[in-house]
C-alpha cells in the first residue's frame, strides 16, 4: 500500500500547520478567530484549506489503490498532492502574498 505512506506525511504538514496557527494566535494574543490580524488570518486560511482538500484527495488515492492502479501513478499522485500542498501554504501565508506559489499549488495557471 502507497497511500498510507502520503496519509502520514501529509498529517504531518497538517500538524505543522496547525502548531503554527496555534503559536501566532498565542503571540498576537487571540483567544479565537483572527482578531484582524492579516498575518493569522493567512496561516487559518492555508491550514483550513488543507483540511478541505486533502482527505477527499487521499480517499480518492486509495480508490486507485484499490483498482490495483500502477504504484507509480499512486506515488505521482501523492508526490503532486504533497508538493502542491507545500507551495500552497507558503504562497498563502506570505507577506506580501507569493500568488505564484498559491497558484503553482493549487495547479491553476495565472490569468493576469
Amino acid at each position: 500500500m502507497v497511500t498510507p505512506i502520503y496519509a502520514a506525511v501529509l498529517a504531518l504538514m497538517f500538524v505543522v500547520l496547525s502548531a503554527r496557527v496555534i503559536a501566532f494566535q498565542r503571540n498576537a494574543r487571540v483567544g479565537l478567530g483572527d482578531g484582524g490580524n492579516r498575518g493569522l488570518l493567512r496561516r487559518i486560511r492555508a491550514h483550513r484549506n488543507f483540511a478541505e482538500y486533502v482527505p477527499f484527495s487521499l480517499v480518492l488515492m486509495a480508490l486507485a489503490e484499490a483498482q490495483n492502479c500502477p504504484s507509480w501513478t499512486i506515488h505521482a499522485l501523492g508526490s503532486a498532492l504533497v508538493i502542491g500542498r507545500v507551495l500552497h501554504a507558503i504562497g498563502v501565508t506570505t507577506e506580501p502574498e507569493t500568488a505564484g506559489f498559491r497558484v503553482a499549488g493549487m495547479g491553476r495557471r495565472s490569468q493576469c
